[in-house]
């Protein structure tokens, strides 16, 4: 129901499977930043306990947070760095190419503003080659477009075209790039 968008109250006997499995993920997530690695082991340990299919042109840097690995879909030669926050229970897709800066949230979840015990979910896409400064925000249903990039301590509420620069609270086009 989260993937599909569907409003989901937390009362719900059913979201409690989810809030298990997005505590276990937490947990893992801790016992996994606890102890200091390179990139290069963290690679292995990421694939190992929370099974997110990292390519191997890829690399998360710790700390790191996410609540369901099952919702993160990462390209090849991705770099996410440092004390990411990723709520991915609506979903994440990070194409190929993608530099994420240190400190940004990817936030997949808010909740419905009448109801407040109801979630709503939202898939984040980051197109190929995009640049996310850090500090960032993306909220729910946000696409950031091919070759975009997103300036640091942005909050990024709509979709950022192709080929852009945006920055600003809330984000807005600063500058078209000429990439060909």
């Amino acid at each position: 129901m989260m993937r599909n968008g569907e409003p989901v109250s937390m009362n719900d006997p059913e979201y409690a499977a989810a809030a298990t499995l997005i505590a276990d993920t937490w947990k893992k997530c801790e016992e996994i930043n606890c102890i200091p690695r390179t990139c290069w082991e963290l690679h292995d340990v990421i694939i190992e306990k929370l099974g997110i299919q990292l390519p191997e042109t890829s690399n998360i840097v710790q700390p790191f947070h996410i609540d369901m690995a099952s919702g993160l879909e990462v390209g090849e030669n991705v770099f996410i760095n440092y004390n990411c926050s990723m709520m991915s229970c609506g979903g994440i897709t990070i194409e190929d190419g993608v530099q994420i800066g240190p400190n940004v949230m990817l936030v997949t979840t808010n909740h419905d503003f009448a109801k407040r015990e109801w979630v709503l979910h939202k898939p984040i896409v980051i197109k190929k080659g995009a640049w996310i400064g850090g500090r960032s925000l993306i909220l729910p249903g946000v696409t950031v477009g091919e070759n975009a990039v997103v300036a640091g301590g942005a909050v990024v509420t709509k979709d950022v075209e192709p080929n852009t620069i945006v920055g600003g609270n809330p984000a807005k086009v600063i500058k078209r790039l000429d990439i060909k």
